[in-house]
């Protein structure tokens, strides 16, 4: 917990209790069905919750903005960033009925009013979207002509609609067909835990 404040000194008290309650929770539910890994447990703040919240940095989203997490696993980055933004929407799906289960139970525990989750895949989706936010679910080109047609044309955000991964290691491969209008962005730039070093944050407008 002490690694989101240090970042994100402002929060509001109801954001600092729901972010505290996420250690407590996902470690109760990871005991019963498995959506962190079992040593990764211990760094649940550092590995999963701030890395989600890079996205805030890139992007402080407006009121009303509406945002799919396609592949959220466990809620990530979807219950993280729904807690920093508690004025957008957002829409959490996976074709993992187990893990959509773990999302919705700690989505219902912290208060999160502004989260949906479903069982659903990425394929069947059919809304409108502001933002598709995703972490390392599959190579950048496939989810682009995945969520292209989930992409909004209406704009009202600092940046236009389109969407943010976040990934690691050699991503020059999978970024090479987009050079000249995507964003790479060094997580290490806004955090300075070793962890983030070759971790990035790619925007990609749609």
């Amino acid at each position: 917990m002490n690694e989101i404040l240090k970042y994100f000194p402002h929060l509001s008290e109801e954001q600092g209790r729901q972010f505290e309650q996420l250690g407590t929770l996902y470690r109760e539910w990871n005991e019963k069905i498995n959506v962190i890994s079992r040593k990764d447990i211990e760094h649940l703040y550092l590995h999963h919750v701030l890395h989600s919240l890079s996205i805030a940095k890139a992007l402080n989203f407006k009121k009303g903005t509406r945002i799919l997490d396609l592949g959220t696993g466990g809620g990530f980055p979807g219950i993280p960033l729904a807690i920093m933004f508690p004025e957008c929407q957002f829409k959490l799906i996976d074709g993992t009925g187990k893990k959509i289960l773990v999302t919705k139970e700690i989505a219902t525990a912290v208060g999160l009013s502004n989260v949906q989750a479903m069982q659903i895949r990425g394929e069947e989706e059919k809304e409108k979207f502001d933002f598709v936010v995703s972490r390392a679910v599959m190579p950048l080109p496939d989810l682009c002509k995945l969520v292209r047609k989930n992409i909004s044309n209406k704009h009202q955000n600092a940046m236009p609609n389109g969407i943010f991964c976040l990934k690691g290691g050699n991503i020059d491969g999978e970024i090479h067909p987009f050079r000249k209008s995507i964003e790479v962005m060094e997580i290490s730039n806004w955090f300075d835990e070793e962890w983030f070093k070759e971790k990035y944050l790619i925007y990609l407008p749609i």
